[in-house]
């Protein structure tokens, strides 16, 4: 499917891997100029290598803390100077630090918010002017399914995040016909963080192999395995585009059936 994005100009922040990768790649495939975003600079030129492999749009990198207001004006500014506008947004970033509820101090719920909410204030208030010049401009918010279903051992993600989504919601109303926002919620997938504990676990003498690991991850998933963060990405990509033109203020589980919640 074509999905009508050709020469369009997008801004990925978090995207020097994982998921934040996997949505910067499947919107470059379809020809859209992408500007990757992440705070290690030579991790980041590596992910842009990486996307540039099936890139038929332009891939260049922008440094930046999406914790970090000015970093995060740059950004914006940093993708209108390079394509001479901006018609999507995708925001992720990395999750906040895994608690219990008494583990937690003051300035670890201030962090997760600062990391988790600000960071798509600051993103949408400063490209809202630069979406709403476009034929369509598109926001999505990657963030969670635990927006849908707690972790009693990440409080500050299962809570944070519900405010994303009360955000993305208010936004879509507010922000439309000009502008589209949804968000998805992704479950497992495979990636570094997902992977780096399943190595531990290997290393710690839970599991025999990697792929053993990463298979009791998967316990509970209908589909019997955990995704594939490229299924994720291309779900992103046809949220930025038309074929999704009556879509607005979803919030899209994607988690292989693994969810128990009916909504």
């Amino acid at each position: 499917m074509d999905l009508d994005i050709e020469g369009n100009a997008a801004l990925v922040m978090a995207s020097s891997s994982g998921l934040g990768k996997a949505s910067a790649t499947a919107l470059a495939r379809e020809g859209v100029d992408v500007v990757l975003n992440g705070r290690d600079e030579e991790r980041l030129e590596s992910a842009a290598e990486e996307v540039r492999e099936t890139a038929t749009g332009e891939v260049v990198t922008q440094v930046g803390d999406l914790t970090d207001r000015d970093d995060v004006v740059g950004l914006v500014e940093a993708t209108v100077d390079e394509f001479g506008g901006l018609d999507h947004l995708v925001i992720s970033s990395g999750g906040p630090t895994r608690l219990r509820f008494h583990e937690t101090t003051d300035d670890d719920w201030y962090g997760a918010y600062d990391l988790l909410v600000m960071s798509v204030v600051r993103a949408v208030r400063e490209a809202t002017p630069h979406l709403r010049e476009g034929d369509g401009g598109t926001v999505v918010n990657i963030t969670s399914r635990v927006t849908k279903e707690v972790s009693p051992s990440n409080v500050l993600s299962s809570s944070v995040r519900m405010a994303v989504i009360g955000l993305e919601k208010t936004l879509s109303k507010e922000l439309a016909p000009e502008i589209r926002c949804n968000a998805v919620l992704p479950g497992a997938h495979r990636t570094p963080r997902i992977t780096d504990g399943a190595e531990a676990a290997v290393e710690r003498g839970e599991f025999d192999s990697l792929e053993d690991a990463l298979a009791e991850r998967a316990e509970g998933i209908p589909l019997e395995r955990i995704g594939d963060p490229m299924e994720l990405g291309d779900t992103v990509a046809f949220l930025s585009s038309p074929r999704s033109g009556f879509v607005n203020g979803q919030a899209v589980v994607i988690d292989g059936g693994g969810g128990a919640s009916n909504l």
